[in-house]
């Protein structure tokens, strides 16, 4: 196999850049949901249930694109930048609709259409780097797509308050989002479609090494040989993939605990109200919106200094201490009180996510065929939404049984899973080191 060209940073750049505003979108989703879903009539104790659209349309969604990009071909469009495109399309159109949806079961359901547009878009985006990239600038791309997606989450975390500051409405009344949730969803879905944009039509792909080949195997290729080549693969898994999946799991429950339950948390706990119509509550909306902004903002700084601390240690090392980092900044949230100390929690929290972005992709890819990199990161994303799936089922009957009703334990529920994540660590085989050992 022909060794793929080294490209220049900017190259690298442009590439990611539709990363940022899949994250703008995600970002305003994360920080505003809970607060809609309130407003709406949405109990605390549902709210977990209620988000289970994301880890459902993302085990469904992620490896049916991963298989289905891998086996496309357009000689002008190439094979990942249809579904960037696609998923981006549909993402502005629930990015308008959601703070506009009036009811709770309406903006559930906006939910499972704008979680599904997400993932189209951004399964193919971490495939992406291993089409484009050398195995020694891999760690270097995703890196990048963790720095840009560090500025589209923050500027978009902190939308609603930016434009309170400017003068925009932030008051709710019964079943009224505030101008500016709207507002912000509005620059999201415009963000999406821009950003998205420049990757597509700046970016070139590699068409296959055999294009009769691959065009002669797509169409051999019967329904139910897709249906046991996407569900077949996960008995195929390599085995650093199977590792990896024990300190995904830890991960992602913690940081699902954090997104579905800071608002409540940081209400009740911060601003003394549990009142979702009141002033104070939107307020704490905003402020946590500032909180995510800071936890996003890490990778601004983190993102290209992982790659050298990596290459000073190890990629595991380097992933073990953020995730430490993180499990003392979640933990931490619980004890917090004053709302700018919550900013020092999120640091910690950041650092970690920094690293999650991107060093278990940075492992996990130097383990997996060449020809199966889509599909192979669409079956590793089960290991992000299988976590959620079973946070989303298992935290409701959690907070009313084991923590009398208390939603804000939860986050010191997150800080010890990512503790646990920290050490699973130790367990995962990096085969980029075993090579570089032999």
């Amino acid at each position: 196999m022909e060794k793929k060209p080294r490209l220049s940073f900017w190259d690298i750049w442009m590439m990611s850049f539709g990363f940022m505003g899949i994250q703008f979108g995600f970002a305003l989703q994360l920080a505003n949901t809970s607060r809609i879903f309130q407003i709406f009539g949405g109990e605390v104790e549902n709210l977990a249930i209620y988000y289970i659209a994301g880890p459902i349309t993302g085990l469904v969604v992620q490896p049916i694109i991963g298989y289905f990009s891998d086996r496309t071909w357009h000689p002008k469009w190439g094979r990942r930048r249809p579904f960037f495109m696609a998923g981006a399309l549909l993402a502005s159109v629930a990015l308008v609709a959601m703070p506009n949806a009036g009811v709770l079961w309406a903006a559930i359901g906006v939910l499972w259409i704008m979680d599904t547009s997400f993932n189209v878009a951004m399964e193919p985006f971490r495939a992406f780097v291993g089409d484009k990239l050398p195995s020694e600038q891999r760690t270097m791309g995703y890196a990048t797509q963790t720095f840009l997606i560090g500025i589209g989450a923050v500027i978009a975390s902190m939308l609603p308050y930016i434009l309170t500051e400017f003068g925009v409405s932030n008051e709710a009344g019964e079943n009224e989002i505030p101008t500016t949730v709207k507002y912000s969803f509005y620059a999201g879905a415009v963000a999406i479609l821009l950003a998205v944009g420049v990757t597509v039509f700046s970016t070139k792909e590699y068409p296959p090494e055999d294009l009769e080949a691959f065009k002669e195997e797509k169409k051999n290729t019967k329904l139910l040989d897709v249906f046991y080549d996407i569900f077949g693969g996960l008995l195929k898994m390599p085995k650093t993939m199977v590792q990896l999946a024990v300190v995904q799991f830890f991960s992602w429950f913690a940081f699902y605990c954090m997104w579905v339950y800071a608002t409540p948390t940081v209400a009740e706990n911060v601003f003394g109200t549990k009142d979702v119509n009141s002033d104070l509550f939107q307020e704490a909306g905003n402020w946590v919106g500032n909180c995510f902004a800071v936890y996003n903002g890490m990778p601004l700084i983190f993102a290209f200094l992982l790659p050298l601390v990596a290459r000073w240690t190890s990629r595991k090392l380097t992933h073990a201490i953020c995730l430490a980092f993180g499990a003392i900044g979640m933990a931490s949230v619980f004890f917090v009180t004053d709302k700018y100390m919550l900013l020092l929690s999120m640091v910690g929290i950041g650092i970690a996510w920094t690293s999650i972005l991107s060093m278990p992709y940075a492992i996990l890819v130097g383990a997996l065929p060449e020809k199966r990199l889509g599909y192979f990161v669409g079956v590793f994303n089960f290991f992000i939404v299988i976590p959620q799936l079973i946070a989303g089922l298992a935290l409701g009957p959690i907070i009313k049984n084991l923590f009398s009703n208390d939603a804000t334990m939860t986050l010191l529920l997150g800080g010890i899973c990512l503790l646990l994540g920290a050490f699973s660590v130790a367990f995962v085989t990096d085969q980029d080191d075993v090579v570089a050992q032999t």
